[in-house]
């Protein structure tokens, strides 16, 4: 018997329960897997909150994790158990142990510890694919990163400064300020306190940003839009203060001929060839010192629910750690 943090129905941080569960034998295909670290992310309180479906109830929730090999099911050749590994994206997380498909497994490098992987895999997979394929950023480009002092925010400051852009953050107070400028980011605006398209066409001489990566969600869109340079690209990839409401896409055209994305981490790692070349080069850029890897909040497991709520009052920065 081992224990897990599951919820029995949609609600606050208060339905997290951490309970004693049967995790059962892996099947042909599947590697039971005894989990070290698990990380958190925003999209667990989407799942939490029903905002995003979390499969039947009740459900264990968490996205992305590492740990061991423990056994195999039949057919698995590519793991052998002892290996150290890692995922994204695979709802139950929140677990001692868990049963898992191998090939949503990546092989971990022996520069990566497993609380690092835990904490990187979502958010530097979800960077990955927004400086890379949603909006591939180039050199001389002027960008502009939501949540700068969260853990997807460090990350795109970070690869995106390497890259050559120029970084604008938005950020909620002078502390996390201070944070994202410490981890590339040029300029930041104090989203509170300061009108977020005035302060981008300030700092940018009046052109705008070639790209906007919004995780807010309702409360920032049309300032993310109003953000844009011309054919600049509005990459919505969050619902922090809720789910963006419907709009005519005929207001792109005047904006400036807009483009606007709203991509998914799933997308983007579908296919082995998709997963295997983003964590490629994720582990190349964090083994090469181009990305540091900051875990700034640790808890139990079990200390789940204190976990959300901390989150959810914006009382974390960088990345938070659940500890098996």
């Amino acid at each position: 018997m081992t224990h897990a943090v599951r919820i029995h129905a949609y609600g606050d941080a208060d339905v997290l329960r951490w309970e004693a569960m049967d995790v059962g034998r892996p099947d042909p295909g599947e590697v039971l897997l005894r989990q070290t670290a698990c990380g958190l992310n925003y999209i667990d309180v989407y799942q939490r909150t029903g905002l995003y479906p979390a499969g039947d109830l009740p459900a264990v929730l968490g996205m992305e994790a590492a740990g061991v090999v423990e056994a195999m099911g039949e057919g698995v050749s590519d793991l052998s158990v002892g290996d150290r590994v890692a995922y994204p994206m695979c709802r139950g997380a929140y677990a001692e142990v868990r049963v898992i498909a191998a090939d949503k497994l990546v092989r971990l490098p022996d520069s990566v510890s497993d609380a690092q992987a835990a904490a990187m895999m979502l958010k530097g997979l979800t960077a990955h694919y927004l400086l890379f394929r949603s909006y591939a950023v180039q050199a001389g480009d002027n960008i502009l990163v939501y949540a700068a002092a969260g853990g997807v925010g460090l990350l795109l400051c970070q690869w995106a400064k390497h890259l050559g852009a120029t970084v604008i953050g938005c950020v909620g107070s002078p502390a996390k300020a201070e944070l994202a400028r410490a981890n590339g980011c040029d300029h930041t605006i104090l989203y509170r306190d300061e009108d977020i398209p005035s302060m981008v066409r300030e700092l940018t001489g009046g052109v705008g940003v070639a790209a906007a990566y919004d995780s807010i969600g309702k409360a920032t869109f049309m300032d993310s839009l109003d953000s844009l340079r011309p054919f600049g690209v509005m990459v919505s990839y969050g619902n922090a203060s809720g789910p963006v409401e419907p709009f005519n896409p005929a207001i792109l055209a005047p904006k400036g001929s807009l483009y606007v994305t709203r991509p998914t981490l799933a997308t983007h790692i579908a296919t082995r060839e998709l997963l295997e070349d983003g964590a490629e080069r994720l582990f190349s850029a964090v083994t090469a010192g181009l990305l540091r890897i900051q875990i700034n909040q640790r808890y139990a497991l079990s200390e789940t629910a204190q976990a959300h709520r901390d989150l959810e009052a914006r009382k974390t920065t960088g990345s938070t750690v659940l500890l098996s």
